[in-house]
C-alpha cells in the first residue's frame, strides 16, 4: 500500500507535524508514502513526487512552512485537472491521498473523492471556518498572533487616548476576530456573523466615554461589511 501526502494553499504552523503524523502512523501500517510537491502542481504535467522515509520526517516537528512546498495551483480550473491527478497517481502506484489544505486544497479533494479515488482530508486554515470540527491547522498560532498584537496597542492606545482598531484575518467568519480579541482585552469586537451598524460602534465608544475610558480597542473580522462604510 502507498499514500500520497500533499500540502495546498497558503502555509501555515503545523504543516510539518501533520505531515509527520501521517508519514509515521502510514509507516507503522507497513505503508510506503510519497510526497507531493508543491502542492496540486506535483500533480500535474509531468508530476513531482519522492519517497518518504523516516529519516525525512525527523527533526521537523517544529521547523515553520511545510518541507514539501505549497503552492495555489487548482486542477479543478485546468481541463482534466481531475483526470490528470489521478492518473498521475496510479501511475506512480499510490493507492490513495492525504490533501493537507484549505477551501480550494480540500475542493478538489472532494472532486476526486466524488468520482472514486480514496482521499482523506486535513482541514489548514487559520480561519477555522470549517464546520465539525473545533481548530483547524494554523488557528491557534494566529489568534496568539492577534492577542500578542493587542497586548502591545494596550499601552499606545492608553498613553495616546485613541480609538484603536485592528483588522485581523478570517475570510467570511469571525473565529480569528471572536478568539482573539476576547483573549487580548478587546472592548468591542465585530464579526461578519453578527453584524453591527456605525451609529452602534459610536454608541459604544461614547458610552464608554462617559465611564470614564478615554481609549478603546476594536477588533474587526476582515469579512465585516456595514452599510454607512460600503461604496455609494
Amino acid at each position: 500500500m502507498r499514500i500520497g501526502v500533499l500540502t495546498g494553499g497558503g502555509d501555515a504552523p503545523g504543516l510539518n507535524a501533520a505531515i509527520r503524523g501521517v508519514a509515521r502512523r502510514a509507516f507503522q501500517r507497513g505503508f510506503q508514502v510519497s510526497g507531493i510537491k508543491n502542492g496540486w502542481a506535483g500533480l500535474l504535467g509531468d508530476g513531482d513526487l519522492e519517497d518518504l522515509t523516516p529519516a525525512s520526517v525527523r527533526g521537523i516537528l517544529p521547523l515553520g512552512a511545510t518541507i514539501l512546498g505549497t503552492s495555489r495551483t487548482n486542477p479543478l480550473k485546468e481541463k482534466g485537472g481531475i483526470e490528470q491527478v489521478i492518473s498521475l497517481l496510479r501511475a506512480s502506484g499510490t493507492d490513495g491521498l492525504v490533501a493537507i489544505g484549505g477551501d480550494d486544497t480540500l475542493s478538489v479533494a472532494a472532486a476526486m473523492s466524488d468520482v472514486g479515488y480514496p482521499v482523506v482530508g486535513v482541514p489548514k486554515t487559520i480561519d477555522n471556518d470549517l464546520s465539525v470540527t473545533e481548530f483547524c491547522i494554523g488557528f491557534d498560532t494566529a489568534v496568539g498572533v492577534v492577542v500578542e498584537a493587542l497586548d502591545r496597542l494596550h499601552t499606545t492606545a492608553s498613553a495616546h487616548h485613541r480609538v484603536m482598531v485592528v483588522e485581523v484575518m478570517g475570510r467570511d467568519t469571525g473565529w480569528v476576530a471572536m478568539v482573539g480579541g476576547l483573549a487580548g482585552g478587546a472592548d468591542m469586537i465585530i464579526i461578519p456573523e453578527f453584524p453591527a451598524e456605525l451609529d452602534a460602534v459610536v454608541q459604544h465608544l461614547h458610552h464608554r466615554r462617559g465611564e470614564g475610558k478615554d481609549f478603546s480597542i476594536i477588533v474587526v473580522a476582515e469579512g465585516v461589511k456595514m452599510r454607512a462604510l460600503e461604496p455609494a
